[in-house]
């Protein structure tokens, strides 16, 4: 590319995060909101109502839950190493970060694109594995947004990399350095659950793929890692609808039952630190796994800006590129 054209722009999507405790609520109240996500009931009409009672309900118990994580999420700072990290490795390109229920939004960040003049992008979902409700939601946000503030964007999608070679290789790698917290005479004792953002099954029931991505990748993290006991549970369930199985906790009883004594845990929908990392695992479940028998419990690291990881997303933005 020569000098003097202008780069293309490396946008980020992700679901975003309060930043403070104060926006706990309004924050909730955005997610609350978004049909494509969370169906309440009664219609499209009183959502945004429903939204807003449920979202005065829940949040004071999540605002402990931030509280306990230093009082905002870490989300963005996270994508925002990311996509510096990713755009580093490449030539002429500007990294930029889109969250779907906070801050930045997608409206501020085109209308930033735009007045720089960049006219070409890749669009790249941090969600690995795709279902309608993550990265369909943010993705139709963004198209909606991109027709109407800079309709002359030229862009490329990356809509999931469930399989991508580089990726399987850092997750298994992190995987690897989970195992190390471990004595190596117990490490053959390591039971390692993979836990994943639940979904409601009725998302699954009509066709989202979100599951068997998720499944792929375990299965292909393995083959990297080795012949170690693994299974795949799903974590944050609340509400009254039927979600995904096994849910993480169930499992984590389960796993307890059955007399094992070491547990490694493992992210596996999530590619950076926050409250589902951060609070649900490294407090709730650890609490939960010493009340289930186990005398030995670690979380593998999460991918966060790890360099092995940004090269595996720097090699896929350039795929597209090319």
């Amino acid at each position: 590319m020569a000098s003097n054209e202008k780069p293309t722009a490396l946008i980020l999507l992700n679901m975003g995060g309060p930043d403070s405790l104060e926006a706990v609520k309004p924050f909730l109240y955005n997610l609350f909101s978004d049909r494509e996500l969370i169906q309440l009931p009664a219609g499209a009409l009183l959502q945004k109502p429903f939204a807003r009672l449920i979202s005065h309900f829940r949040a004071k118990k999540v605002v402990e839950n931030y509280r306990t994580i230093g009082g905002k999420s870490p989300l963005l700072e996270w994508t925002q190493k990311q996509a510096r990290g990713i755009a580093q490795r490449l030539e002429q390109v500007e990294p930029f970060v889109i969250m779907r229920y906070w801050q930045p939004r997608a409206t501020e960040v085109l209308e930033e694109i735009r007045a720089a003049g960049i006219e070409k992008a890749v669009v790249l979902s941090m969600y690995p594995h795709y279902t309608g409700a993550t990265t369909g939601s943010s993705v139709n946000d963004f198209k909606r947004t991109a027709a109407k503030i800079h309709p002359r964007l030229d862009y490329q999608l990356i809509e999931d990399w469930y399989d991508w070679p580089g990726y399987l290789d850092s997750l298994a790698n992190r995987v690897k350095e989970g195992l190390e917290f471990f004595h190596e005479l117990l490490r053959d004792e390591v039971q390692i659950l993979f836990s994943a953002h639940a979904l409601p099954q009725k998302f699954i029931d009509r066709g989202d793929p979100y599951q068997e991505h998720v499944e792929t990748t375990a299965l292909e993290v393995m083959k990297r890692v080795g012949p170690y006991a693994w299974s795949i549970a799903y974590q944050s369930r609340s509400g009254p609808v039927q979600w995904m199985e096994p849910g993480t906790e169930e499992r984590i009883r389960q796993l307890g039952d059955a007399g094992h004594q070491a547990l490694l845990m493992v992210p596996i929908s999530f590619v950076s630190d926050h409250i589902e990392t951060l609070e649900e695992i490294d407090i709730e479940y650890r609490n939960l796994a010493a009340k289930s028998g186990f005398q030995h419990f670690h979380r593998a690291p999460s991918l966060n800006d790890h360099g092995d990881f940004l090269a595996a997303m720097a090699a896929l933005v350039e795929e597209k590129l090319c």
